[in-house]
């Protein structure tokens, strides 16, 4: 049995925010009070959380703990600041992109304790995986928090370098795009090849989902069970020869990677210049 959570403040319940608060509950709830004026925002009401449709809305008896901002970065500069009345007792964590801890700072005090994190979209499932960077204002305790509220929906690692953060949003980030691109790809060549489309749905859909079970069975590294499927001479061996070309997939990720990091890092510099 899992400890209950204090209490806590969460501004934004859509995809992410409503994903966070589902593993909030998971783990025993005190109180949460969500901020969203959506017309789905009544569906995250139940036993210890309260939705109200504006920061002015929240109960002046609400001193939360944690405060975790999941709006959408265009609209952070109207919804953040309202919260920064929370900065004495309050760790901040953001999970919106390309909004730097240093902009952050400036809406919600220099001595805020904020945490930056980038989760993944899996996190609907709890099988999402999140990478934070921790302020110097964040206590242990705090940090402590902030591990267990984002480990409600996947694994959790931190780093010390704010910058890593950048490309962390091309591969884990982006990266369930990619795979969901890699199952369009190998459902149509197998059209291609003559297989029914039904079939070739299916069979795309779940050598994914089952190559992904693979890696999550063991600690195997990829390329150990890339070469155990591969038969020397084999079918796959004249695959892997082609998608393994100098000009190919190894190519194409690594400048796919690198242009998804630099937009990144844009996106952060457009917010430090406004």
């Amino acid at each position: 049995m899992t400890d209950v959570l204090p209490p806590l403040l969460l501004i934004g319940g859509g995809k992410m925010g409503g994903a966070m608060l589902a593993g909030w509950r998971e783990r025993g709830l005190s109180r949460v009070v969500v901020v969203d004026p959506g017309a789905a925002a009544a569906t995250l009401q139940g036993a210890g959380v309260m939705v109200v449709s504006s920061i002015d809305a929240v109960p002046d008896d609400c001193m939360p703990l944690a405060v975790v901002l999941a709006v959408k970065p265009q609209i952070a500069p109207i919804a953040v600041p309202p919260v920064a009345r929370f900065a004495e007792a309050a760790v901040f964590i953001s999970i919106m992109a390309g909004k730097p801890m240093a902009w952050l700072s400036r809406l919600l005090g220099p001595n805020a304790a904020i945490v930056r994190a980038m989760p993944n979209t899996p996190a609907a499932i709890r099988q999402g995986i999140t990478v934070a960077c921790a302020g110097d204002a964040v206590s242990p305790v705090q940090h402590d928090l902030a591990r267990v509220l984002l480990a409600s929906v996947g694994a959790v690692e931190f780093v010390t370098d704010e910058a890593l953060l950048d490309p962390v949003t091309a591969v884990s980030g982006g990266g369930p795009a990619y795979v969901f691109l890699l199952t369009e790809l190998l459902e149509a060549a197998a059209i291609e090849q003559g297989i029914p489309a039904g079939l070739s749905r299916i069979l795309a859909r779940q050598t994914v989902i089952g190559a992904a079970g693979l890696l999550a069975a063991g600690d195997e590294p990829a390329a150990a069970l890339r070469r155990a499927v591969t038969s020397p001479n084999g079918t796959t061996e004249r695959a892997l020869a082609v998608l393994m070309a100098p000009d190919a997939w190894s190519k194409a990720m690594s400048e796919a990677i690198a242009a998804a990091t630099a937009r990144s890092r844009e996106l952060g510099r457009d917010t430090a210049s406004g």
